[in-house]
């Protein structure tokens, strides 16, 4: 098993990460450790350095594509949600690794670990902490990695949000052009989010909170599912807060950078059929109607896609345009 790239902003306590904010720690996780911990730290720069040789590659010179033979980077960055302690964040993370190496992603996985609790009382403090900590997503993460880039090899950066995870990539970039870092010369390619608990308003284009994540990406996809349960407004966690874009997908009034693509049908053929999840899912890791993607072999392929920016997001092989917009389907 190989080893995994994670970027840990929890403090330490007793020789092991807790579930309190700390300093960014650049870990390379054995594939035998079933969590991180502190003492797989690396130095930032000898960290950088092996992730940027695990995430370049090259088409091979007879492949018909026209940049065959030449260096292309890839850095998928996963944030996890709410309620996730260690030990599933790096089941997800390889899991994720897994689905899109067999569908053909060359590129590299890395996560970034905030410090989410392992409790579904702690939604609150968790997205407090989330708050607390995203900032180090691009003062420590996506900053130093967009360094990379060269005039011989493009090193595209693409984040992927699940659940609380969607909350900390808008919030840190509102912080970093909060911060002055509006000028700061770092971009990143695409920005997807699963089962975002963020509400569908704050991602209007005139909102301000999302104004930055706009401006700092190629390309922003929101996957919803009108089927999950855990961002219902009537789940006690969420009484009083707005319809999530998780659930009901991106308000109208959006950049056309951004679209949304609807996975309910998709979703509710795969729940009812079993016969279809055994063939399409690989995993089941966490509550099924809200963490279904990871482990699923549709989502991983329009993923791959979506990371690969060879087809107009309409042609697809997993999707289906139709009048209210697009959709999730089985190839």
């Amino acid at each position: 098993m190989s080893d995994d790239f994670v970027m840990c902003a929890r403090a330490v306590r007793s020789g092991k990460f807790i579930s309190e904010p700390g300093k960014s720690a650049y870990l390379l996780v054995p594939g035998s450790s079933s969590v991180p911990l502190p003492e797989h730290k690396i130095s930032v720069g000898e960290w950088v350095k092996k992730l940027r040789e695990s995430a370049v590659w090259r088409t091979p010179d007879n492949d018909p594509d026209p940049n065959r033979g030449k260096a292309r980077g890839d850095i998928l960055v996963f944030i996890h949600g709410y309620n996730n302690d260690q030990q599933i964040v790096m089941k997800r993370h390889r899991q994720l690794k897994s689905d899109l190496a067999a569908v053909g992603y060359k590129g590299a996985v890395m996560s970034f670990d905030w410090p989410s609790a392992d409790s579904a009382l702690n939604y609150l403090e968790d997205r407090h902490d989330a708050k607390i900590t995203a900032l180090q997503l691009v003062t420590d993460g996506i900053r130093i990695l967009s360094k990379e880039q060269g005039p011989d090899c493009m090193i595209n950066i693409h984040l992927l949000g699940h659940s609380t995870g969607a909350y900390v990539i808008r919030e840190a970039f509102d912080d970093a052009d909060d911060a002055n870092l509006t000028q700061a010369s770092w971009m990143v390619s695409q920005i997807a989010l699963i089962g975002g608990d963020v509400s569908s308003g704050s991602l209007e284009q005139d909102n301000s909170g999302s104004e930055a994540l706009y401006r700092h990406c190629v390309r922003f996809t929101n996957y919803s599912n009108g089927l999950d349960s855990v961002l219902k407004l009537s789940n006690a966690k969420r009484l009083g807060m707005a319809p999530r874009a998780g659930r009901v997908g991106l308000p109208d009034d959006i950049p056309a950078k951004a679209y949304n693509v609807d996975c309910t049908d998709y979703f509710q053929l795969l729940d009812s059929d079993k016969s279809i999840q055994n063939a399409d899912q690989l995993a089941h890791l966490g509550s099924f109607d809200h963490s279904w993607h990871i482990g699923n072999r549709v989502f991983t392929r329009d993923l791959f896609e979506l990371l690969k920016g060879d087809l107009d997001r309409n042609l697809f092989p997993t999707r289906q345009l139709t009048s209210k917009g697009l959709k999730l389907k089985r190839p």
